[in-house]
Order: C-alpha cells, then structure tokens, then sequence
C-alpha cells in the first residue's frame, strides 16, 4: 500500500517530533555533565572534565555500580536456567494448564513495577519473615527476567522445530548428546540475546529495587534518585546517568542484531553425521 505524500509527510513530522522529544533530554544529560556549573544552569557557562574524574573516584557510586552488576549477573543466571527450562516444558509438551502457566509466566513483565515491589516486599517480610537485602533484589529481579528470556526461548523453539532432533535421535545420538549438538547451538543466540535484555533490564530497574533493598542495599539507579538533587552533585549524577544509558544501549543494540542474524541461522547437527 502506497501512502499519499500527504501522509508520509505527517508521519515524519510526527515521528521527527517523537525522536526529538524522547533523545534531547538524552543529549541535555550528555552535555550537563560536562557542564561547569554545579546547578546545571542553562546553557552551560563552560566546559570541564573535573566531574566525570571526580564520579569514577566516588566510593558511593563505584560501590553502586558493583552492587547493580552483581544483582543484574546473578538474575540474569536465574532468568536463563528457569526461562529455558519453562520454554521447554510449555513448548515441547502438552499438559492441563499450560496456557495458564504461559500467562502467569509473562505476567510479571506487563504488570505496574510498583504493584510488584509491592508484593514481594510484603511476600519476603510477612510471609517468608526475610530481611530484605541484596538477595531480595536479586530474587524479585529475576523475577521479570524471566520472561524476557522465555519469550526468545519460546520464540526459536517454535521456529526450529523437533525435526533436527529427531533426526539426531533417530541415528543414535543419546538426549543429551542431541541437546549439547543439535539444540543448543540452535539456541545460543536466542540465549544470548535473552540474557543481555535481562542483564540491562535488571541493571536499571529502580521501582522493585526500593521495595525489595534493604538499608545496606544501593544500586545505581537509588544512589542516582538519592544524590540528583544534593547541592554538588547534580554533574557526578549526570555522569553516572550517561554510563547508565550507555550500559543499558550496548546490551539491546547486540541482542537486536544477534535476533535478526539469527532468523536465517540453520544448524547441521554433528551428532546426525555420526554412524
């Protein structure tokens, strides 16, 4: 369907103004943080580097940084184990309830983050009598994890198909030796991908993350929220904001492109070659 050109005009006026209204603020951040001013007044009255060497000698923002990357690596972990085993189990068999699980499964994802900060805050304090710490984060992280994960899993399982493990079976390759030959590699960037969206998912997360941290507990994205408006600080934090968007772009950009390379992917399976 050809479009008037009318309408291809409008729709890049309207998609100009949306770029322009979601990526400015991105480059105000940018150049904020390289601004002289300890207010942020603007425009800039000069030029430093002064903040970005005083935010990487900050002990509070380095120790933030390493609190976010422990969280985000071990629920990525969690997410991959428990995302693959889920798209297995709802994808490769039929059972009572399986449309149910899949719902409650991709649930956690598309509900307001705050209702689930504020279910498993009063899940871990009430019911289970937990203290809340860094392990509270990891689990109510892995939580929403789980689906980004399961939902690539899902994805290339269904595209894939059984017919290259069949065939792996069929001359005499054993389960795991067909999973370890055959389906993982079909799989590895499906993973691959999974994994980056949930580790950038988890290392910017701030709504569960103060519901489920404990008083010792800072990630970046709290210690951003607690110091953005302390008088001196308003550069260091738009610095630290910058390596955030950066940290955050790197891991979706690389799981798009391993996504669309993988949609022509076709795997030869070694353990069928075997006699």
């Amino acid at each position: 369907m050809r479009l008037s050109r009318a309408a291809r005009l409008t729709l890049g006026i309207v998609t100009g103004v949306i770029l322009v209204v979601v990526y400015v603020p991105l480059l105000v951040v940018l150049v904020n943080s390289f601004s002289t001013s300890t207010s942020l007044t603007w425009p800039p009255p000069g030029f430093t580097l002064e903040w970005w060497g005083k935010a990487f000698q900050s002990a509070g923002a380095v120790e933030a940084v390493e609190t976010s990357i422990v969280v985000a690596i071990v629920a990525t972990a969690i997410a991959l184990a428990l995302g693959t085993l889920i798209s297995f189990a709802l994808q490769r068999f039929d059972f009572f309830g399986r449309d149910a699980i899949s719902l409650l499964v991709i649930l956690p994802i598309a509900l307001p983050g705050i209702i689930t900060g504020i279910a498993l805050n009063n899940f871990f304090r009430t019911i289970m009598g937990v203290p809340l710490s860094i392990w509270t984060v990891v689990i109510a992280h892995a939580t929403f994890c789980v689906v980004t994960v399961f939902n690539n899993v899902i994805a290339r399982l269904r595209r894939t198909g059984t017919n290259l493990e069949e065939a792996s079976a069929d001359l005499g390759a054993g389960v795991w030796t067909t999973f370890r030959l055959v389906t993982f590699p079909q799989l590895r960037s499906a993973l691959l991908a999974g994994g980056l969206l949930a580790f950038a998912l988890s290392f910017d997360e701030i709504i569960v993350t103060t519901f489920t941290a404990g008083s010792g507990v800072t990630t970046l994205p709290i210690f951003i929220l607690n110091n953005m408006f302390r008088p001196n600080q308003a550069p260091i934090v738009s610095v630290i904001a910058v390596v955030l968007v950066v940290i955050s772009i790197v891991p979706i950009w690389i799981a798009q492109r391993l996504s669309e390379g993988a949609e022509g992917v076709s795997v030869r399976p070694r353990a069928a070659r075997r006699r």
